[in-house]
């Protein structure tokens, strides 16, 4: 027995996705997200193709029904073949061009893009001297409004932090043995400043956002992350690096709240030209070794809210966040 179904033909040769929608409701946002694709990315003279991540949303008017989703794909593949493979980007560019095509393609009044690539940096150990691959994952986000937009370049990295807590209970410990196997106070003292102290480490990951449209570098954003942990980490490493990265560690401890802390003073003196305007956010996740949970710390705002902070002693009443800044475009 064979059943005829009617199908709506203006469902499949009208524009549904126009339409106004039966809960008249704007979105905050939609669209796609986890879309893989290679892209060619642009580090001073050097151009590397590599993996990356793609999401993309608008904000979406009570009066029309849905996005094209459809089209994202087709507008990533014509930035991809038409700019990205004849011309490396910078990240956060990529992000830009995007987000610009689909304001345009969307008939949206805003757009926002974010791309993450996994990124490889050379480096060198320590004390063997040897080549090394790091891999760090370097972020482009822009959101367009109309012709303005804002852009951010991140990155993400590994390393590790030695926790000064423990570290400072060992040291108690160990002060009480040295006194009770008749060493001296200045004796005692002497010896805990010469010789790394025992406490459990956190392999952790930092997170530095910038927001600004002056020229910042990934690769220095990642330098910045890395030296506000106790130490970096290699994925290659003789002994002797081992020993060089475990006394490092042991003899700069810090807390999570430590990194957050050091890594934005490092991007407000690594980049003195940032503007008050222009945004900073720094996050950093450490893995606990002794617990069974982890710990985060996180700050963000504009340049001119942590300058007077840090600078000025002036705490201020809001944090700008991320969303936040990007909305004002």
């Amino acid at each position: 027995m064979l059943l005829s179904v009617f199908v709506d033909q203006s469902i499949l040769t009208g524009d549904l996705q126009a339409s106004a929608p039966d809960v008249r409701i704007g979105l905050s946002r939609a669209g796609v997200q986890g879309l893989s694709k290679a892209i060619r990315l642009r580090h001073g003279e050097a151009e590397k193709l590599i993996a990356a991540e793609i999401d993309c949303s608008v904000d979406l008017d009570p009066s029309q029904k849905g996005v094209h989703m459809s089209r994202f794909p087709e507008l990533f593949e014509e930035a991809i073949d038409e700019i990205v493979m004849g011309e490396a980007f910078l990240v956060e560019e990529l992000a830009e061009h995007i987000a610009r095509q689909i304001v345009a393609r969307q008939r949206a009044l805003r757009a926002e893009t974010r791309i993450v690539a996994r990124y490889p940096i050379e480096r060198i150990t320590p004390v063997s001297g040897l080549a090394t691959q790091e891999m760090v994952s370097i972020i482009g986000i822009a959101a367009a409004n109309g012709p303005h937009v804002r852009r951010v370049v991140g990155v993400e990295a590994t390393g590790i932090n030695a926790c000064p807590c423990a570290q400072g209970l060992v040291r108690g410990a160990a002060s009480e043995r040295l006194l009770g196997a008749g060493f001296d106070g200045s004796e005692v003292d002497r010896i805990l400043e010469l010789v790394p102290l025992a406490t459990h480490n956190q392999r952790g990951r930092g997170t530095l956002y910038a927001g600004t449209t002056h020229p910042v570098n990934a690769e220095t954003l990642v330098e910045i992350v890395e030296r506000s942990m106790s130490s970096p980490v290699y994925e290659l490493l003789k002994r002797p690096d081992e020993l060089f990265v475990v006394e490092h560690a042991h003899l700069q401890p810090r807390f999570v709240e430590d990194s957050v802390r050091h890594a934005l003073s490092g991007a407000l003196q690594r980049y003195p030209e940032l503007d008050d305007g222009d945004f900073l956010l720094s996050r950093q996740l450490n893995f606990e070794t002794i617990h069974n949970h982890d710990v985060v710390a996180e700050r963000f705002g504009t340049v001119g809210e942590l300058r007077r902070e840090l600078f000025e002693s002036t705490a201020p009443t809001h944090h700008t966040e991320l969303g936040e800044w990007l909305r004002t475009a």
